[in-house]
C-alpha cells in the first residue's frame, strides 16, 4: 500500500478549509488517506458511523492541524 503524500494543491485546500473549519479539514484529509489511485473510497452501508469511527481511530485531535510541518502562514 502506497503512503498518502499531499502536494502542494492538497496542502493549499487544506490550509484552506483548516481556517475555515478544522474538524472539515480532517475529514477532507481522512478520505484522501482513504482513496484509491482512481479517487474512489468504498465505506461499508452506514458511511456516517464508519467515518465517525475512523475520524477517531485517525485523530486524536480531530481540530488540531494534521499535515506534516505544522502549520504556516
Amino acid at each position: 500500500m502506497k503512503t498518502f503524500r499531499p502536494n502542494r494543491k492538497f496542502r493549499r485546500d487544506y490550509k484552506r478549509l483548516f481556517r475555515k473549519d478544522p474538524v472539515t479539514a480532517n475529514v477532507f484529509l481522512l478520505l484522501a488517506e482513504l482513496a484509491d489511485a482512481k479517487g474512489e473510497v468504498a465505506l461499508g452501508p452506514c458511511p456516517e458511523v464508519e467515518i465517525q469511527q475512523l475520524m477517531a481511530a485517525r485523530f486524536t485531535d480531530p481540530l488540531a492541524y494534521q499535515l506534516p510541518g505544522g502549520q504556516k502562514r
